[in-house]
């Protein structure tokens, strides 16, 4: 098994459920309202996209009616942390990840979470794929550096993730004004995670083959 590639399909994964679940309280909050069209805000009046740092967490539901969004953005949000905190690397986990982040777009789960869900679960896929043959060839150089790394950039990524929310409510104009370099530093986060994962499997797979 992929040990670090499992803690970062389990961590995205538990991010996605979590947004989910967070996504799904405000639309709840809303009731028995049908939206005006498939996106939709998670957040009710009196929070305004204009003005609000999140523009209210845009989402998108197929289910005509925010009450009906929110109780399934919670119960697949909830899914999706279960499984990936105890499940993920099971046979068919990533794949199962993969579907759960899916269903969790289009029940109001927001945009940018179940895109996180997606990529933890594409990473999830990969747990108990044997590495590459030339992989013990690949612990010079950068891939040495990006092993040292680990498990920084996930870290990070994890705080800032969840981080964002208690900045907002300080600093709303300035994450507001700052959203560009805010979704930068995700998206570059996101595959950093994904190199050092690769560069740390490699070089825990060299030390166990070392002493054996």
């Amino acid at each position: 098994m992929r040990k670090a590639t499992r803690i970062v399909a389990a961590s995205l994964g538990v991010a996605a459920g979590f947004a989910g679940l967070e996504h799904g309280y405000f639309e709840i909050l809303q009731g028995n309202v049908q939206p005006s069209g498939l996106m939709i805000a998670s957040m009710g009046p009196p929070c305004d996209p204009k003005i609000v740092w999140n523009a209210c967490e845009p989402a998108l539901t197929i289910i005509p009616n925010f009450l009906l969004t929110g109780i399934l953005s919670v119960i697949t949000g909830l899914l999706i942390l279960i499984w990936s905190a105890a499940f993920i690397q099971r046979k068919h986990g990533g794949l199962i990840l993969i579907l759960l982040s899916v269903a969790l777009l289009l029940f109001g789960g927001g945009i940018f979470p179940p895109v996180i869900g997606l990529i933890g679960g594409i990473a999830g896929t990969r747990i108990n794929k044997p590495l590459n043959r030339q992989a013990g060839q690949r612990t010079d150089g950068l891939w040495r550096f990006l092993a040292k790394l680990w498990p920084w950039p996930l870290v990070i990524l994890m705080i800032w993730l969840l981080g964002q929310f208690v900045v907002g409510q300080v600093f709303n104009d300035f994450l507001k004004r700052n959203a560009a370099l805010s979704l930068l530093l995700i998206i570059s986060l996101l595959p950093l995670s994904a190199f050092t994962t690769y560069a740390r499997d490699i070089h825990t797979q060299m030390n166990e083959k070392q002493v054996n």
